[in-house]
């Protein structure tokens, strides 16, 4: 499975939604750590957007991120919750071409080693649309830097082996 690996980094453009009915710039502390995180991995910040908690206006932004051909990653954070107000994973799937069922799981099963059994509220899932990756994590700082450091960093880096999704993103 090397072929699905390189031997050069290669940046992604990626994009980070905030889903929120109470963060602003100044509060929103997941969007500014995945801000700062995908920077530090040498990743370049195509748009960074907050949303309150509604399906309609989730879908049309991250519609139109995935219409982009300069955005290969969407980074959402918030809304994965069992809340009225937390829509995220029914605004999201319905605009998958395919859907990562091993994101969610495995992110329940490291958060699991952190938070114990109160990651079975978590609904975070990813999938594919158009040759963009998007993941949707809790909006936690913490359920952020879980998901970045335990499994999105190494799957958005082309030089991760035996393979990252990076060969699957682009070219729309």
């Amino acid at each position: 499975m090397n072929h699905l690996s390189s031997e050069e980094f290669s940046s992604a453009h990626i994009a980070v939604l905030t889903v929120s009915d109470t963060r602003d710039e100044q509060t929103d502390t997941s969007g500014g750590y995945l801000v700062k995180a995908l920077a530090e991995a040498g990743h370049k910040l195509a748009d960074k957007q907050i949303v309150i908690d509604d399906p309609y206006q989730i879908r049309a932004i991250v519609s139109q991120w995935i219409a982009d051909k300069s955005i290969e990653v969407i980074l959402i954070t918030g809304g994965t919750g069992f809340t009225a107000r937390d829509t995220t994973p029914e605004a999201v799937s319905v605009l998958f071409d395919k859907h990562v069922e091993g994101f969610g799981e495995l992110f329940r099963a490291v958060s699991y080693q952190e938070i114990g059994s109160s990651t079975i509220q978590s609904r975070a899932l990813a999938g594919f649309a158009n040759n963009t990756v998007i993941f949707c994590m809790p909006g936690s700082t913490g359920a952020c830097k879980t998901a970045w450091t335990k499994i999105i960093q190494e799957q958005i880096n082309s030089q991760h082996k035996p393979c990252n999704f990076m060969p699957h993103v682009g070219a729309k």
